[in-house]
């Protein structure tokens, strides 16, 4: 990262959801329990969560869990849930007992972010595409229908309107052989995706802009798993591109998001207000953007 202030709108769902760090103090944290034996997991009746480098682990209102725990320069006991499981990261001067003693203290709230994540990277996985010919893939809050289209020249629109009851809105025309493999499919829809992802949100921050009193510099699409946007202090703009298969509101609040912290560097209730001045409604699209899931990108 350099060395300008940079702020980053980060993915809720199905990624990382982190509990508020709590003091790591003694005479905060609870009184600690024994420390956890070494558990078999070929033998617990309950299969469990367990993150793949667990280097630690607890049960938690009956639930094995293994989590990942680093020791780190900090004064608080942090927890954080992704789509890999549960990461806890603490002082080095607080020993296992405290540590789990804290995560006892919070297992309903740790379960239940885990049950949800969980949830969430199954429907992800659920919309998986299949690359091949007729496949259906969100764009814009709709969907396009893929058409492996050989005789179609290259500079021709690939884009067309679809007006019967499919599901799809539109087709999109992908001058590929018909016996193309699945890569070739999901490269050549990708490149047109990010091409119609940096045109429209070249257009939504000029639009948004002005409104804001603000001038962004440069626009850098993104690939990131865990990240919407980010915004450097410089005017430097950066949208992850598979934002393209939301509806437009959600772009656009993602837009205003990164924009308004060109005028005030962090979530205060100012940054919100900033945001609410050009956006309004911006607390439902935030919901849409946690709650709905988008297609693996594999």
């Amino acid at each position: 990262m350099s060395k300008l202030f940079q702020l980053a709108l980060d993915f809720f769902t199905p990624h990382a959801l982190s509990e508020p760090a709590q003091p790591a103090t003694p005479s905060s944290l609870p009184q600690p329990a024994p420390v956890t034996p070494d558990l078999d997991w070929g033998r617990t009746e309950h299969p469990g969560i367990r993150h793949p480098r667990a280097n630690r682990h607890i049960v938690l209102d009956g639930v094995p869990v293994g989590y990942h725990h680093q020791v780190a320069r900090r004064k608080t006991i942090g927890m954080l849930v992704g789509i890999e499981g549960l990461e806890v990261r603490s002082p080095r001067w607080v020993g296992k007992a405290e540590v789990e003693a804290a995560l006892r203290e919070r297992a309903a709230w740790i379960l239940r972010k885990l049950n949800e994540v969980q949830a969430a990277e199954r429907r992800r996985h659920a919309q998986a595409i299949d690359w091949a010919d007729q496949a259906l893939v969100p764009y814009l809050g709709q969907h396009l229908r893929l058409v492996i289209d050989p005789a179609r020249a290259r500079s021709a629109q690939p884009l067309v309107a679809c007006n019967d009851d499919a599901p799809a809105q539109w087709h999109l025309h992908l001058a590929l052989p018909q016996q193309a493999s699945a890569a070739q499919i999901r490269d050549a829809t990708q490149a047109w995706l990010m091409a119609q992802a940096r045109q429209l949100f070249t257009q939504r921050l000029n639009h948004f802009a002005p409104a804001l009193g603000v001038g962004w510099t440069q626009l850098s699409l993104s690939s990131a798993a865990t990240r919407w946007g980010s915004a450097g202090a410089d005017g430097r703009i950066r949208l992850n591109w598979r934002l393209i298969h939301f509806k437009p509101s959600v772009i656009d609040y993602v837009v205003a998001h990164e924009l308004s912290h060109l005028r005030v560097m962090n979530h205060s209730p100012q940054f919100w207000e900033t945001v609410a001045s050009v956006m309004p409604d911006y607390r439902e699209q935030q919901q849409t953007l946690k709650r709905e899931t988008i297609p693996p990108w594999a």
